[in-house]
């Protein structure tokens, strides 16, 4: 059985955390540049992707590594796959803006989302940062403490939504407060680490979009569903070919997916 040893992936932790830095620093003078799929690219992207890559490669030599800006590292009978997003929220990043994460999916062989490291070097929770550790088969660290979900999140009153779900959601019903960050990451988080967000709705976006918060609400007993209620997949194309899920996606509690779902619909 393969192990992920604590020495490594604190070596691995240090550097996501080093990375967070450095889009610190380079956010000061950043460079927007627009790719192919009308998306944001910055220099920040490419440099914390080729650190973060070369950083497993040299640690886990026997795993795959799928990053957004990069061609997928496929390894055979991989027990592990980490997911990078180097710049998780690249438009309000490139516009000085302070909500958006570095984060690294860890998924085992079963394509079951394990573990995460999340950077959000300006984005704290009544502190100037906020990093996510959560190593498989153990406890999820908040800035180094051990997290435990211990408000109520059934009673849907805040939720996260992206910036253009006003074109996809049927707010007529809804009641509570919808709020936009612009990092599918933070949003995805948020349902569990903030104390008055009870859930969240992300549309079809690609797997280095919600690796490492999918681990971190799964681990903390919440989950992802597809907007009619059906289970999520990770998918051999979702997983490797980098192509989207194909419906929005309702985040939270049980029963507070159910809410989601009746008081925010997709429209048809």
């Amino acid at each position: 059985m393969f192990i992920l040893e604590d020495r490594k992936l604190d070596i691995l932790a240090s550097c996501i955390k080093d990375c967070g830095e450095i889009a610190k620093e380079c956010q000061k003078e950043i460079h927007r540049n627009i790719k192919q799929d009308g998306s944001i690219l910055t220099e920040a992207d490419l440099e914390i992707s080729k650190i973060v890559e070369n950083c497993i490669n040299e640690l886990f030599p026997e795993c795959s590594f799928i990053s957004e800006e990069f061609p997928v590292t496929r390894k055979d009978n991989s027990p592990y796959i980490f997911i990078l997003d180097p710049i998780d929220g690249t438009d309000v990043y490139s516009q000085g803006l302070n909500s958006f994460a570095i984060s690294l999916g860890i998924l085992d062989g079963e394509y079951n989302p394990v573990g995460a490291i999340i950077s959000c070097p300006r984005f704290g929770i009544a502190s100037d940062d906020l990093f996510i550790r959560l190593d498989p088969g153990k406890g999820v660290l908040v800035n180094g403490k051990e997290f435990k979900l211990s408000d109520n999140k059934d009673d849907i009153k805040q939720v996260l939504i992206g910036s253009k779900a006003y074109q996809r959601l049927d707010f007529s019903s809804f009641k509570g407060k919808a709020r936009s960050f612009g990092s599918s990451i933070i949003h995805l988080f948020a349902p569990a680490l903030l104390s008055h967000v009870q859930g969240a709705i992300l549309p079809p976006v690609f797997i280095w979009d919600i690796a490492a918060s999918h681990a971190v609400l799964k681990h903390l007993g919440m989950d992802i569903e597809y907007s009619d209620g059906s289970a999520f997949e990770y998918t051999e194309e979702f997983v490797y070919e980098k192509e989207k899920f194909k419906k929005d996606i309702y985040a939270g509690s049980e029963k507070g997916r159910k809410a989601l779902r009746e008081s925010l619909p997709a429209i048809k």
